[in-house]
């Protein structure tokens, strides 16, 4: 999929746009003919971004926003009314400052790591994106349209890194499901959205340390996505029609390439994470050859996966949690 201007018109707003999969998602934004604008902390690495999402082609707009301080988001949404006359078309939240506090505190069990990385990982990765819902919906709701997209995880399924974490990611679906539900009858709709593991410059730079984190990473990252996936997804569903039957749903990265027909930006397909062929490659690699027969386009169903990750059922985590742990 080409930009070609199919979004020319429209404006968007990607919270936490600075780097990775924010500015991933405004890339595309703009390159598709979008106003588009982005929220940082930093000044000078926003602005870096701007340069950067404007060169594709679309008016880039940066504003300094914490999306965990409440006067300033709505000062963000004043502004969007005094200078778009109120129009806002796409928000993107995925404005989250808990990367640096997870992996300085990785393998530690909740209670050794201070309750700090509570609020590090939850208050712009979740309180900030339903204030930007809040506000963004008393836009979109008197224009009857709008589409409001939260990065969440795999970890809202089943524990990765740390206890914030999955909180934060299971909470962040549960919010793009049940605001699904009261814009529904205004037109607006609101999903979830999965990326796989991405190119971010954070994990650009943990692949290159030799820490036992590190070499974990160095083994997934070879099925990885660039941060413009998500922006290629974002794109696909902002033009889709039949946006609303997808409005409160969790939807993967890999299963929108392939609604949307589109590769990554190297050319490469997006790697689907669920693919039947894929996992079982990776759980029983001794059965290589049987399993190359196992067409990658066949999914393991949600409903499985779902049923598979019940709160009633056998805990089975993602990853292995930490075995680190003094005595209590």
């Amino acid at each position: 999929m080409s930009g070609g201007g199919r979004l020319s018109g429209r404006v968007c707003l990607v919270t936490g746009a600075s780097r990775g999969v924010g500015k991933g998602v405004a890339l595309q934004l703009a390159e598709a003919g979008a106003t588009v604008y982005i929220t940082g902390r930093q000044r000078e690495t926003l602005a870096q971004a701007a340069a950067e999402v404007s060169a594709r082609g679309g008016r880039c707009v940066p504003v300094v926003c914490d999306s965990s301080e409440e006067d300033q988001v709505a000062a963000l949404f004043e502004q969007l009314q005094q200078a778009e006359g109120g129009q806002l078309d796409v928000l993107v939240n995925n404005a989250f400052s808990g990367v640096d506090a997870i992996i300085a505190q990785q393998g530690l069990p909740f209670w050794e790591s201070p309750t700090a990385l509570w609020d590090q990982v939850n208050n712009a990765g979740l309180r900030g994106h339903y204030l930007c819902a809040y506000y963004a919906a008393r836009l979109m709701v008197p224009a009857g349209r709008g589409l409001i997209v939260i990065i969440s995880s795999v970890g809202g399924l089943r524990y990765i890194f740390d206890v914030p974490y999955g909180v934060g990611k299971a909470a962040c679906d549960r919010l793009a499901a049940d605001c699904a539900v009261e814009l529904r009858p205004h037109g607006v709709a609101c999903v979830s959205l999965w990326p796989g593991i991405v190119r971010t410059e954070a994990v650009l730079k943990e692949v290159k340390g030799s820490a036992l984190w590190t070499v974990l990473m160095q083994k997934i990252i070879v099925n990885s996505e660039s941060p413009e996936v998500s922006g290629k997804c974002v794109v696909g569903l902002a033009l889709d029609p039949a946006i609303m039957c997808h409005s409160g749903k969790v939807l993967l990265s890999p299963d929108l390439a392939r609604r949307y027909h589109f590769r990554d930006v190297d050319g490469r397909p997006v790697y689907n994470y669920t693919s039947l062929h894929n996992v079982l490659m990776k759980l029983m690699p001794g059965l290589t050859c049987l399993f190359r027969l196992i067409p990658e386009c066949i999914s393991i169903p949600k409903w499985a996966l779902t049923l598979y990750t019940s709160k009633f059922c056998v805990y089975q985590p993602l990853l292995p949690p930490p075995k680190r742990g003094k005595k209590v």
